[in-house]
């Protein structure tokens, strides 16, 4: 086939929602990434939140997005995509604002009607809501609005929108906390989902399920979880690889902190996480056709042991530089387990039971961010503020990240191979 027919195929292989939901999907992950990488600073700088509480309630914010993913999607198809991206888009939009308005004089009502702890845990639920929405409606419409020769190139285009999206945020998070304020950040995220609303509602037509049947029963969803929630092997798999997600998400918790109390106060945290997704958007591609013939279980276990080790080089050498090479290796690890894992889960899965199990595999994203949360605050405050080592923080982060990669190996050679033997 020539380039002039595959573009052609290109061209004609997608309708309309397909475009709408996935550019809707690039502004959500710029709202979300703005909000995630100015986020901690945020809490511990402006309201004023000891390290340890700023640090919990950040890993609260991503921990609870990713378990609401797990029930998001059969929602989404109870509601149909049409509706469950609006009311996603419009939830965001208040959660945001919100989010941006807690010191705002107009909210002082309530904040003297509750903790303020408590009013801020409230507000920081409700972004999940909506996230766990998005995903797999946008995710559907990709799979439902694309031609079968040209689906696997609708995938691309997504994950490519989503890091984009994941790039531009901490971007736009800088430029607007350097010239505006912080609490603006927050509500320039409120505004460009709230804008994605209206293009759902105005242009979002909902895609037609084809042969995909009927959407399941409540009751066949339940008993799905029951499925999976009874496969022993397959949660003591995602159980250990949450210290993955312990480790990885340091970079939006303990980092942006860690560089304004111990590097540079004056350090611009949010541009400095834009390295990540940088990275992987341009690396991906090269990263995935080097790794192509290494078994997916190999690859998780090598990726999760150099996003680990990453975190060797800030203890080295403290400095803005070497914390964003620290970003560049924690990501090419990304880059190698991270496809892989996605693919290995979907192998696991029984048939029907895809969608189930992928909704699972988002578990210990939000594990490891709740998880990470508290771990990094308790260490924050003890090595830092307490013991004044605060390079003990990182030390311990990659212990983490290390004994993880251990307890993936073991679990490789006795585990994994013995439910493969036994038909698993």
């Amino acid at each position: 086939m020539s380039f002039s027919e595959r573009l052609q195929e290109i061209r004609t292989g997608f309708e309309r929602p397909f475009w709408v939901a996935n550019i809707s999907e690039l502004f959500e992950r710029l709202s979300y990434y703005a909000a995630f990488a100015s986020l901690a600073r945020y809490l511990h700088e402006t309201l004023n939140f000891g390290v340890e509480r700023a640090s919990s309630l950040t890993g609260l914010f991503g921990g609870l997005v990713w378990f609401m993913a797990v029930f998001g999607g059969a929602l989404a198809d109870r509601l149909g995509f049409r509706r469950a991206l609006s009311l996603a888009y419009l939830i965001l939009s208040v959660a945001y604002f919100l989010l941006g308005s807690i010191g705002a004089p107009w909210l002082a009502p309530v904040r003297n009607a509750m903790p303020l702890v408590v009013l801020v845990s409230i507000i920081l639920a409700l972004p999940a809501i909506g996230v766990a929405l998005v995903k797999p409606s946008v995710v559907g419409t990709t799979a439902r609005a694309s031609k079968e020769n040209v689906r696997s190139i609708g995938y691309s285009i997504y994950y490519t929108l989503v890091n984009i999206g994941g790039a531009a945020g901490p971007y736009l998070a800088s430029w607007v906390h350097k010239h505006v304020s912080v609490e603006n950040v927050f509500r320039i995220a409120a505004l460009s989902v709230f804008l994605m609303f209206f293009l759902v509602l105005l242009l979002f037509k909902e895609p037609s399920r084809a042969s995909e049947g009927d959407a399941p029963s409540l009751s066949q969803v339940g008993r799905n979880f029951l499925t999976v929630l009874s496969n022993p092997r397959f949660m003591l798999f995602l159980l250990i690889f949450t210290g993955y997600w312990i480790v990885f998400w340091q970079e939006f918790i303990a980092l942006p902190l860690y560089i304004s109390a111990y590097i540079d106060p004056k350090a611009d945290t949010e541009l400095i996480l834009v390295t990540d997704p940088l990275v992987v958007i341009s690396l991906t591609m090269v990263i995935g056709f080097l790794s192509k013939r290494m078994h997916a279980f190999h690859a998780i276990i090598l990726g999760t042991l150099v996003s680990s080790l990453a975190w060797i080089l800030l203890i080295v050498h403290p400095s803005v530089w070497m914390a964003v090479a620290t970003l560049v290796v924690v990501a090419i690890g990304e880059i190698i387990q991270q496809p892989r894992y996605y693919d290995y889960i979907s192998r696991l899965a029984p048939p029907g039971q895809q969608g189930t199990y992928m909704g699972f595999a988002f578990l210990p994203l939000g594990i490891g961010s709740l998880i990470g949360g508290k771990f990094s605050g308790w260490l924050m405050h003890h090595f830092g503020e307490e013991m004044h080592r605060p390079e003990f923080v990182w030390w311990s982060v990659v212990a983490v990240g290390v004994v993880t990669t251990v307890l993936l190996w073991i679990y490789d050679r006795l585990v994994r191979v013995e439910s493969q033997t036994g038909g698993q």
